[in-house]
């Protein structure tokens, strides 16, 4: 483990002894392998997205990396501390938020949570009053302090909740569906907040999502997980060319005209002068721009992504074997 590496796993297993019903009396035992043996490494100061079908072992990752499981074998190390051995050294250099749980106190005020954070933390006063100030100005949290969490929104106590996860500085921060259930601006809201804090302080953040327009916006290394192996790990475009997606250029012609015809590329719509053309995520979009532009009268044109969603759709349908792909970002994408 080198000195900017804050997170290291290798050969990391969970593995769940579970009891059936296997007739009218009769119970068998089985085991269920939540994670299967994974390895990664994340650097200081990285924002990861850590994605996966339900099922697939994010949250398990999350639990033992936050000391709340232990791991079945393996070796595990989070700023230098074994999490399931020094838990409580552990909670002073992690943040954690888990999106469909709260870490407030639910008839207090939101003020009043926060003091009971600083206590619990042993938060210097002059840091605390720094840190919740910032935190207040960016999250819109001002009017809320005086509310009690049973009372806030969805929206307003994930806002909350992200807040006092962040409170005593901590060196990595663990989002678990930060955005779940958020309408389209505490999203906005909240995507910021972290780029800013990214920016800011540096602070490493591993994300797990099924709102994948968070790990398009606030992450440039994504690890896909499935069936408790990770199949993919590495930059966001490479994730694009593995699912052997499409990207889709949008053309404006002067006039209305027939398909346009272009090596490396296929017209997937005509809508008046407007024109979809698909090519292979994997090339680059420089020489048909140039070739269109040649050969027809351009007026305007877009290039639009494939949707990451689809790419992984794709990834699990055809059984990928990340093995190629699986530990290329290891060393921080």
């Amino acid at each position: 483990m080198t000195a900017d590496e804050l997170i290291v796993l290798e050969r990391l297993e969970k593995v769940f002894r579970v009891r059936r019903r296997a007739g009218l009396v009769r119970r068998e035992r089985s085991e269920v392998r939540a994670v299967d043996g994974i390895s990664f490494r994340v650097r200081r100061g990285e924002m990861v997205g850590y994605i996966g079908p339900n099922g697939a072992g994010k949250s398990t990752t999350i639990k033992m990396l936050t000391g709340i499981l232990t791991p079945s074998g393996g070796r595990l190390r989070v700023a230098g501390v074994d999490p399931a051995r020094d838990r409580k050294a552990l909670a002073r250099r992690i943040g954690v938020v888990f999106g469909q749980r709260t870490t407030l106190w639910w008839d207090l005020p939101l003020g009043d949570s926060y003091q009971l954070v600083r206590r619990l933390y042993r938060v210097e006063p002059a840091r605390f009053r720094a840190n919740l100030e910032r935190c207040v100005e960016l999250l819109e949290l001002g009017p809320l302090l005086s509310v009690p969490v049973r009372q806030l929104s969805l929206g307003q106590r994930m806002r909350g909740d992200i807040a006092a996860a962040l409170l005593h500085d901590p060196e990595v921060l663990y989002l678990d569906e930060p955005t779940i259930g958020l309408d389209v601006i505490s999203k906005t809201k909240v995507r910021a907040f972290l780029r800013d804090l990214n920016r800011d302080k540096g602070t490493t953040v591993l994300l797990t999502t099924h709102d994948l327009t968070d790990i398009e916006q606030l992450c440039s290394r994504v690890m896909v997980i499935d069936q408790g192996r990770l199949m993919y790990d590495g930059a966001l475009s490479g994730l694009r060319e593995v699912g052997e997606s499409e990207r889709t250029l949008v053309v404006d012609l002067a006039e209305e005209r027939p398909a346009v015809e272009v090596p490396g590329a296929r017209v997937v719509r005509v809508s008046g002068p407007r024109q979809w053309l698909a090519f292979p995520a994997s090339a680059s979009a420089a020489p048909l721009v140039a070739r269109v532009a040649a050969d027809y009268p351009l007026v305007d044109l877009s290039l639009r992504e494939p949707d990451i969603e689809e790419v992984i759709s794709r990834m699990y349908a055809a059984g990928w074997d990340g093995a190629a792909g699986a530990g290329g970002g290891s060393a921080g994408g």
